[in-house]
Parts: structure tokens; sequence; C-alpha cells
């Protein structure tokens, strides 16, 4: 179970999309966290993927190899 405080602008913003879209405003926070912690995990990932391999290649050699 999760409780937040939400300022009264991303209150009502979250209000009326609920009521458009005929979907809860739990519905609608679940998907969003979902997809940001996706995001997350997807640039964390990067991001170590980067730290152990240092080897930087230069953008022309990533140019040829796409063919750009």
């Amino acid at each position: 179970m999760l409780a937040i405080r939400l300022p009264g602008a991303i209150e009502e913003r979250l209000n009326a999309l609920a009521h458009e879209t005929g979907r809860t405003k739990s519905s609608l926070a679940r998907e969003a966290i979902l997809e940001y912690i996706n995001d997350l995990e997807d640039l964390y990932l990067a991001e170590a993927r980067a730290r152990l391999n240092r080897k930087a290649i230069p953008l022309e050699e990533v140019e040829r190899e796409l063919g750009l």
C-alpha cells in the first residue's frame, strides 16, 4: 500500500485524466510509476555497462558502422 500527497495542480490533472479516460486515479498512478521505473532501470543499466566498458567509440566510427 502506498499513499502519496500531490500538489493541487497535479491532483487536478490526475482527476481530470481519470474522469476523461474512465480509469481510476490509482491505475493511472500505477502505470506512470511503472513506466518511470522501467526508464530508470534502463538508464541505470546503461550507466553500469558504460562504467564497465570505458572504451569510447568515436562518433565517426559509429556513423560508419550504421551507414550514416
